[in-house]
Parts: structure tokens; C-alpha cells; sequence
């Protein structure tokens, strides 16, 4: 209450207590990561009737989807010019919610669709279902601690600004892109011995799109000048958004390292790499970008950091035979995409009539009975993580990781009915 005429407000003075205890919270299923796929878990576990806690370290809810501006849906069609849906769910409702406003724009190029994205616009949705949903949210929590017994994940704590928080559940979504909840528990992960390359995205504005180079153009431009303009990748692309003027730009190679120091410096790095490509891009077509200005840095794509040991190793033969499996969870067809050079990447697409499909057990760790991994970090070699990790499939790695922990109840993930796992799931993997 504000007292007298000179308004000021009755203040206390406190002091913290070092035996004050750490805040509880518990629910059926805690997600931890609100990037696209741990989004698709824990909406999918709330629609289910579960109780739902979704943790995030960042300020915000998105990850990756929303915070590193990538701007494009891919691999959520089919090859070739019948290109279907392969994944629904909240894939769905975005493309219907935010399609009805020009903030979702399905995009037919030479080889599939891929839907183009207003990062604002898709931010709002999710922070707006999440909550519609009932789900509690803690953002801004860092990982501290994760006791891990009898092949259970019991407890996290989490360090917010606001103080620690001790988190119990029945069962978990690794959903945080370097398998960090696994890591933290003492659960065997998978490294690459040689970088694999992130991206730092930038939104650009003020161009004329009328005049945008053709995909032909950027490379033959790169390839030729890349080193006269101190670009470490020799490839890239602009994506315009039709009709606004703008563009998310995507021509920086940057190593994403796990350590602390080395992440910062590099996300450092990626925006010199950025500003590098902006000044490229004006000289090199000034016609398109000639007026261009960054009206915003992502923060770093990450591509392929760490991973989870599963039951099951995707392998990039699996991928390019098309294997299916009994336990099959989500599908794509998206190329194999590995960024494993500096200076380009392996672009290897498939035929028309090409699917993939991810095994439930490639999310679920050997020596684990409520947890299970989603998106990024779910196993696999390298080269087939490359063409699953997109968003399309991970919006269906997610919803059945929430769809197993239903199941599984108080039980085990490893002996999920898998018969009544396919039919609740039947939307992505079959039509």
C-alpha cells in the first residue's frame, strides 16, 4: 500500500537463510527441454490426462525452434511432387493456427514442402497452449543434480535465480538436446570425436525479394569468394519469407562444444562469422541486399553434441534401406545431413518414394525404466542422426515418448505394449 503524498512503499529488509530448503514440485511426467520436441511431449502427456511439469534452462520456451531463428519445418512432408504429411499431432495445429494468419507458410521446393515460420508467431503459440494445457513450467533452471536409483530417475534438483528446486516425477523426457538429464544421472551417452557443426542463424530485413538469388547462386558465389570475405563455410542458403521482405540466413559453420568457456567463445565466434556473411550477401547481390539489416541473431544452432547410449543404434544404413521396425515411432524422409566439414556438409537425399522410421528403442537407454530421450539425443551413428534430428520427426518423437510413458505407469518403458503403442500413434506412421 502506498503511504502518503510522496509514495513511497513499505519495504523489508531480509536476510537469506542458509538452511532455508529447496522448494518441491512433483508431477506424473516431467519433460526437461521445451524445444520442439519436448513442446510435442508434454502437450501431448497433458492432452493425455497426465500431470505435466516442463523444465527449461532458458528464459523462454522454443529451444532451438524459437531461439536460434531456424525458421523452417523440414522433414515433415514426403519427397516428390505428391508430398504428404508424415507427422501430425501439434504439427497440426500449428500449421493451422498459425497458417490462418500468414505466420505458417508450406513451401513447395524441387524436392519436398517445407513449412516456413514467423519465430515470434510460433513462440506465442506455444506459450499460450502450454498453458492452456495446465502445464506447470519452470524456465531459466539449470540441471545441478539427478539421484538416479534402482534404474529410476528419482529426483532432480534445479538453480534458478529465484532458489533451488527439488523435482520428483514418475517418469521423465530427456528432451534437452545433449542428453544433459542422462548425462547428469551417471547413464552411458555417445560423443563425436570430431566436431559436428552448428549454425548461427540471422534474420535479415529490408531486402526485395523479387530480385532473391537462386540456391545455384549462393553456392556458385560462395564457393568462389568465401575465402576473399573470411566465410569458413563454402555453402548456404537464404530462406525468404514470402510477401515480408525478410530472410533467415544460414552460411556460418561453428563448433558447439560442451564445455562452458569454449561454448561461449564460440557463440562469440558464430556472430563475427554472421556479420561476415551479411557484408557477402550485400556486395555479392545487391540488388536483393543491398538495403539488408539484421533484425536478428539466433542464438547458436546446435546440430549434434551428445547423445544417449539406447537399446537401439540407428544406423545410416537403416536409413537409407528404409528399415522399418516392429517398434517403429516416427518416420521422415529427410536426407542425411551431416555437417561434419568447416567448409560445406554431406547432402545425401532420397527417391520420391523414400521413408525412414526411428525405433521406440533408440529413445529408451538400456539401464533405465522411466526415462526415455527425444529429438537430437536419441541413439544413433552419426550420419542418421543427421536426418532424424529435424523437426518434423522430432515433433513424433516426442508425442510418443509421452504416449510410452502413459503406458508404462509406475512400470517399465522397456516392456511398453507395443501393439496398442502403434495404434494410439497410427497417425505418424501410417496414410
Amino acid at each position: 500500500m502506498i503511504e502518503g503524498s510522496s509514495g513511497t512503499l513499505p519495504i523489508r529488509v531480509r536476510v537469506r537463510s542458509k538452511a532455508t530448503a529447496a522448494a518441491q514440485v512433483g508431477a506424473d511426467i516431467c519433460v526437461v527441454g521445451a524445444g520442439i520436441s519436448g513442446i510435442s511431449a508434454a502437450i501431448e502427456a497433458a492432452r493425455l490426462g497426465r500431470s505435466v511439469l516442463l523444465v527449461d534452462g532458458l528464459p523462454s520456451l522454443g529451444g532451438q525452434a524459437v531461439n536460434s531463428i531456424i525458421g523452417t519445418f523440414c522433414g515433415l512432408y514426403s519427397n516428390g511432387p505428391n508430398a504428404r504429411q508424415l507427422t501430425h499431432g501439434i504439427a497440426d495445429d500449428i500449421l493451422r493456427e498459425l497458417g490462418a494468419d500468414g505466420a505458417a507458410r508450406p513451401i513447395r521446393g524441387p524436392m519436398t514442402i517445407t513449412v516456413y515460420y514467423d519465430e515470434v508467431a510460433l513462440s506465442r503459440w506455444i506459450e499460450t497452449t502450454v498453458r492452456a494445457a495446465g502445464i506447470r513450467v519452470v524456465v531459466g533452471a539449470v540441471l545441478r543434480e539427478v539421484r538416479f536409483e534402482d534404474r529410476r530417475i528419482k529426483e532432480l534438483s534445479l538453480a534458478t535465480r529465484y532458489g533451488d528446486l527439488q523435482v520428483t516425477a514418475t517418469g521423465f523426457v530427456d528432451a534437452t538436446g545433449d542428453a544433459a538429464l542422462l548425462w547428469q544421472a551417471g547413464l552411458p551417452c555417445r560423443q563425436p570425436d570430431v566436431p559436428i557443426y552448428g549454425t548461427q542463424i540471422v534474420v535479415l530485413e529490408h531486402l526485395r525479394e523479387e530480385h532473391k538469388p537462386s540456391p545455384k547462386d549462393y553456392s556458385e558465389r560462395l564457393a568462389a569468394k568465401a575465402k576473399q570475405y573470411g566465410l569458413v563455410r563454402q555453402d548456404g542458403f537464404a530462406f525468404f519469407f514470402p510477401e515480408r521482405g525478410t530472410a533467415v540466413v544460414n552460411m556460418t559453420h561453428v563448433e558447439t562444444p560442451l564445455d562452458p568457456i569454449g561454448a561461449s567463445e564460440k557463440a562469440l565466434e558464430g556472430k563475427e562469422q554472421a556479420d561476415r556473411v551479411v557484408q557477402f550477401l550485400k556486395k555479392e547481390f545487391p540488388d536483393a541486399f543491398g538495403q539488408a539489416r539484421v533484425r536478428a541473431y539466433g542464438l547458436p544452432g546446435i546440430r549434434q553434441t551428445r547423445w544417449i547410449v539406447g537399446r537401439h543404434q540407428l544406423t545410416a544404413d537403416e536409413v537409407r534401406s528404409g528399415t522399418h521396425f516392429e517398434d517403429e515411432i516416427a518416420r521422415t524422409a529427410w536426407p542425411i545431413e551431416l555437417h561434419g566439414q568447416p567448409e560445406g556438409y554431406l547432402w545425401e537425399p532420397f527417391s520420391d518414394d523414400h521413408l525412414h522410421y526411428v525405433p521406440l528403442r533408440s529413445l529408451i537407454p538400456a539401464d533405465a525404466d522411466n526415462v526415455l530421450a527425444t529429438g537430437r539425443c536419441i541413439d544413433g551413428d552419426a550420419a542418421a542422426l543427421s536426418s532424424v534430428r529435424v523437426m518434423g520427426p522430432c515433433i513424433g518423437m516426442g508425442a510418443a515418448a509421452a504416449h510410452a510413458l502413459d503406458l508404462a505407469g509406475s512400470g517399465s518403458v522397456q516392456q511398453v505394449d507395443l501393439g496398442l503403442l502403434r495404434r494410439r500413434l497410427v497417425h505418424n506412421l501410417e496414410g
